[in-house]
């Protein structure tokens, strides 16, 4: 897979109440961002609409609602996922590797039936709320944060994804394991001058993400909470350019 163009690996995330806030950001950053992401607060609130509506204003979706049930279930949410058009989905690689499977081969099927492209399938690994103790205390997965989420990639690759969503703190084993054209999309992005991480326990600058492999970077707070969206957008491609 080809890299894509700077101004397309940064995704905004659209984590805000109505189709209202949505379009009034999208107002704000457009020029200068092209993607962004539509997780479970917006989808809940508007459902297909919010999709419909980034799309008609120029954006690519990526449409993060972290699919996971049996595998049919998955298979009938990613083909509705297909048709509407976005360009990347995921689903949680905990669901294991049939759910996964029917996931990759129901986003090709779909896409043939509606003559879209295929989306991008990802295997979500471990949330970037979690740390070590959470993962093994609360989760119950006696193992490294890093030793797990490599664990689940591989198996995402496996059933026949595309790439994996991890934190910051994984991109470089993750390149290493796994090779060039896995897609590796990172959340938990924060600046230099944020004094605290927030509900995220896993994160890195936006030069360090992309120094270490990420393909794209997710940022919503960081963007969105900022006075000037715009400007701070336009900070992080800049930073993400130098690395």
């Amino acid at each position: 897979m080809a890299p894509p163009d700077r101004s397309e690996r940064l995704l905004v995330a659209l984590d805000v109440e109505s189709l209202a806030d949505a379009s009034a950001l999208l107002d704000r950053l457009s020029g200068v961002l092209s993607r962004c992401k539509i997780g479970s607060q917006l989808y809940t609130a508007a459902g297909p609409a919010a999709v419909e509506l980034a799309r008609k204003r120029g954006f690519g979706v990526f449409l993060d609602l972290k699919f996971h049930d049996i595998p049919n279930t998955v298979a009938g949410a990613v083909r509705e996922a297909t048709r509407l058009g976005v360009f990347m989905l995921n689903v949680h690689a905990s669901g294991g590797a049939a759910m996964m499977r029917a996931a990759a081969e129901a986003a090709t099927k779909a896409a043939t039936e509606f003559g879209v492209p295929r989306p991008l399938c990802l295997g979500v690994t471990v949330v970037t709320s979690l740390d070590r103790r959470a993962l093994d205390v609360e989760v119950g997965v006696p193992s490294t944060v890093e030793a797990h989420v490599l664990h689940l990639a591989r198996l995402a690759r496996e059933a026949g994804l595309d790439g994996c969503v991890a934190s910051p703190r994984e991109i470089t084993p993750l390149r290493l394991a796994l090779g060039k054209q896995w897609v590796i999309v990172t959340p938990g992005i924060r600046m230099l001058d944020r004094a605290a991480p927030d509900d995220q326990a896993r994160t890195a600058t936006p030069a360090a993400a992309i120094r270490a492999g990420a393909d794209y970077l997710v940022v919503g707070r960081p963007i969105t909470a900022a006075p000037d969206p715009a400007g701070a957008a336009r900070a992080i491609l800049e930073e993400c350019g130098q690395a």
